[in-house]
């Protein structure tokens, strides 16, 4: 049942890509997180966006301060639109929890993406972090606050979202050698997400 969940969700973004690309706002509410995220990264280093979307605004805003991107995302569509807006960059389908480049990277991002995986496959996901990740590398996230699912929508069509609890999070980040930095519940200055960035030791 799970699987069958995660894949809806993929179908569910390939099919509306052009939706979501009209949709997302470009506004950046992201930007002082961001702005935090790459203050940690190696001048000019190369960033790992998990499941990156159009590229906009996020890889985006990186890729214009210098940094080189190499974007991942289920959607052949999405990835698409990433290669016509930024070729310079590297764009790769891929479902994130197969990811495994054989590269580690200066920073990684799962920003609004890594909170569509059941608990199983979030947990699986921290290994992989750590295997992405030179020392040092900051790692920007953001959950949930409790462990459980919810189901909202997009296009009228039901969308998952799961969470670990708080805890969990962080003995997840220090099993795998990730050291929290900043962490903030329901962000008012950033629309209500819970965000963490955390570096790879």
């Amino acid at each position: 049942m799970q699987g069958e969940r995660d894949t809806s969700i993929v179908d569910l973004y390939e099919r509306h890509a052009s939706h979501f690309d009209r949709d997302r706002a470009r506004s950046l509410q992201e930007k002082a997180w961001l702005d935090r995220f790459l203050r940690c990264v190696r001048p000019s280093g190369q960033l790992l966006d998990i499941g990156c979307g159009m590229g906009e605004p996020i890889a985006r805003y990186c890729i214009e301060a210098g940094f080189r991107v190499v974007g991942v995302d289920a959607s052949p569509s999405l990835i698409a639109m990433c290669r016509a807006r930024f070729p310079e960059a590297e764009w790769i389908v891929a479902d994130m929890r197969d990811l495994a480049l054989g590269r580690a990277f200066d920073g990684l991002l799962a920003w609004d993406s890594f909170f569509h995986l059941a608990a199983s496959d979030q947990r699986a996901m921290f290994p992989r972090f750590a295997r992405h990740a030179q020392p040092g590398a900051p790692l920007l996230f953001t959950s949930g606050t409790t462990e459980g699912e919810a189901i909202g929508s997009y296009r009228g069509e039901p969308l998952y979202h799961g969470s670990l609890d708080t805890a969990e999070y962080r003995r997840l980040l220090a099993t795998n050698g990730f050291s929290v930095e900043r962490y903030v519940p329901n962000d008012p200055e950033c629309g209500g997400h819970n965000v963490w960035l955390a570096v790879h030791q």
